[in-house]
């Protein structure tokens, strides 16, 4: 089986610590936006620079996608919501969790990378989601 690959560079990066988000936060007006780039999207300076967040976060808002939009190769169905990492950071973000009835408001969520789907070449594509914490 081929080395897995990411699904793009730049998103996620695995830490001692475990996996993180890659953020950038502005020098300026000091707020983070994801993901990085070194332009803040908030106030326009050229300024940001990169930080890890993650792996903790909350779940704000959540649904369930049941059709496959287009470019997308991960099974179906699957979670769709936004998150609010610890620092306030918000990330619109895949689900490992798609059943509504497991997912509520302010629901504890970890970061994990984990395979999205298979390259025609068998190469597994690693990508981050969101997944609830287990008591």
């Amino acid at each position: 089986m081929p080395a897995p690959r990411l699904i793009t560079h730049g998103l996620f990066r695995e830490t001692d610590a475990g996996p993180r988000l890659v953020a950038a936060r502005c020098a300026t007006c000091a707020r983070m936006h994801f993901p990085a780039t070194t332009w803040c999207p908030y106030c326009g300076e050229r300024d940001a620079a990169e930080t890890f967040v993650g792996p903790r976060a909350r779940l704000l808002l959540f649904t369930t996608i049941q059709s496959r939009p287009p470019g997308y190769r991960g099974p179906l169905p699957y979670g769709f919501g936004v998150v609010e990492l610890d620092g306030g950071l918000r990330v619109v973000t895949r689900l490992t969790e798609h059943r509504i009835e497991h997912l509520a408001p302010n629901l504890p969520m970890s970061l994990v990378v984990e395979p999205l789907f298979t390259d025609d070449d068998g190469t597994p594509v690693l990508s981050y989601a969101f997944a609830p914490d287990t008591p």
